[in-house]
């Protein structure tokens, strides 16, 4: 590397011009005057001294009387580490650089750590004050209570409300009174679990159950990450639960969020050749635009859980349903939906040719 670049290099890691070239000089020369350090280096004279006294605080020269001023640079072995980190540390930025790039934009993300239940309780609130479709809530009877009067008022705007109520290890579970009014179905869990809501397949507040190791709150507004909470919320505080409450009939119409058990409810009837007439809101899986059909269901699809096709609704699997429109067939899938043409926010079954039995009732 010649001196002109040596001294380029020296600049970018922080020496100021005439910094590197009296530093370069010293190098070079040894030990040597002020006044011939100047000479070399091409440093103004009266500029000397004071670019020698601050490459001595920074720890590059040392200077020492003489008759004259001398200079000469110092043991470089503070220098190399110096210069060695400042090359880290742009070998990280670099990396750092191509990670961001490389990286899917989240601009539209949004998720938030908290350290309070009640911060989480507080969003929780306003999610459900705003919400169209649907919530799912896991929480204690108190902190269903606190969120009573909002889930009431979501409930008889018609927001499927379902509400997973734990206490402690060996307690009972409350009575059926504590949910009339506020929500369509009430489940059990006889172990402890922690604070979550989902709501309109968007929003997930979430908290540790307060015996937890950690104690933090997640804030979700993300289909995604929301995605994920669904099939917790799914697996470990609903499926396997006891119904303790149910507004839920097997009169017709009746209305499902949730594709997998509509499935699983009509899948027998309609391999009994019953007609079946439905109204389904969503969305196109393509456009995403909002969408409305209404028609007759044709067939459907669903994964199982073994040979006996037993639990169909506790595999994560294809769920579909289809239905022919006067246009055409279409294939409706759920939450999630990819392969189908229409992600199903709401279905409603409105009528049957023959008497039928959902199996709903508790």
């Amino acid at each position: 590397m010649d001196t002109e670049t040596f001294s380029s290099v020296l600049e970018e890691a922080g020496l100021s011009p005439y910094e590197s070239k009296v530093y370069a000089t010293l190098l070079e020369v040894g030990t040597a005057s002020a006044t011939e350090v100047a000479d070399e280096s091409g440093v103004p004279g009266p500029r000397i001294y004071d670019v020698l006294r601050s490459l001595a605080d920074r720890g590059y020269v040392e200077t020492y009387e003489q008759d004259t001023l001398q200079a000469r640079a110092h043991d470089p072995s503070g220098v190399l580490s110096d210069l060695r980190e400042r090359a880290s540390q742009f070998e990280a930025a670099a990396e750092e650089i191509e990670t961001r790039w490389e990286q899917p934009e989240l601009k539209h993300n949004n998720v938030s750590i908290v350290k309070r239940l009640e911060t989480v309780i507080d969003r929780t609130r306003q999610f459900i004050e705003n919400a169209t479709d649907q919530v799912y809530l896991s929480a204690s009877l108190e902190e269903i209570d606190e969120l009573s009067d909002t889930l009431k008022s979501a409930h008889e705007r018609g927001v499927a409300v379902h509400l997973s109520v734990h206490t402690e290890h060996g307690g009972e579970p409350p009575g059926a009174d504590n949910f009339k009014g506020i929500c369509r179905e009430a489940r059990y869990r006889r172990l402890p679990a922690p604070f979550v809501a989902l709501v309109d397949r968007e929003k997930t507040c979430f908290f540790h159950h307060p015996d937890a190791v950690d104690q933090y709150g997640v804030l979700v507004d993300d289909r995604t990450h929301s995605y994920v909470f669904h099939w917790y919320v799914l697996a470990a505080l609903w499926e396997h639960c006891e119904t303790i409450y149910s507004e839920l009939s097997d009169d017709l119409p009746a209305e499902y969020v949730d594709i997998r058990q509509l499935v699983a409810d009509i899948g027998p009837l309609i391999e009994d050749g019953v007609s079946l007439a439905v109204s389904i809101e969503g969305y196109e899986t393509e456009t995403g635009q909002p969408v409305s059909y209404t028609g007759t269901v044709t067939k459907t699809e669903r994964a199982t859980s073994g040979a006996d096709g037993t639990n169909p609704s506790l595999v994560a699997g294809q769920a579909t349903l289809y239905v022919e429109t006067d246009n055409a067939e279409l294939s409706v899938g759920g939450w999630g939906a990819i392969i189908e043409d229409i992600e199903a926010t709401r279905v409603i079954l409105e009528d049957a040719d023959s008497p039928i039995d959902l199996g709903r009732t508790n």
